[in-house]
């Protein structure tokens, strides 16, 4: 069963500002596509956890910040970042 994966505002404004300004606009959306893919089929092997429900997952050339609901089986993506 898949996860709702759900991008706030925020990271959703930046993610577009990381495409718009990348030199390779093809990465950055193979690794928001991937990123969207692996926290829809289980977000709680995808990276690393950090403080509480909060974990970091990285595809290059991004990295993200997300939090984690069991309960409604819902992932928050509140922050998106390039790392090259």
């Amino acid at each position: 069963m898949n996860w709702t994966v759900n991008w706030l505002p925020t990271a959703e404004r930046t993610l577009t500002d990381l495409w718009v300004n990348a030199p390779d606009r093809q990465a950055v959306t193979a690794a928001a596509d991937q990123i969207d893919s692996d926290l829809q089929q289980n977000p709680l092997s995808a990276g690393e956890s950090r403080d509480g429900a909060t974990r970091i997952h990285i595809v290059p050339p991004l990295a993200v910040l997300f939090d984690v609901d069991p309960a409604s089986r819902t992932v928050t993506v509140w922050a998106v970042w390039r790392i090259q």
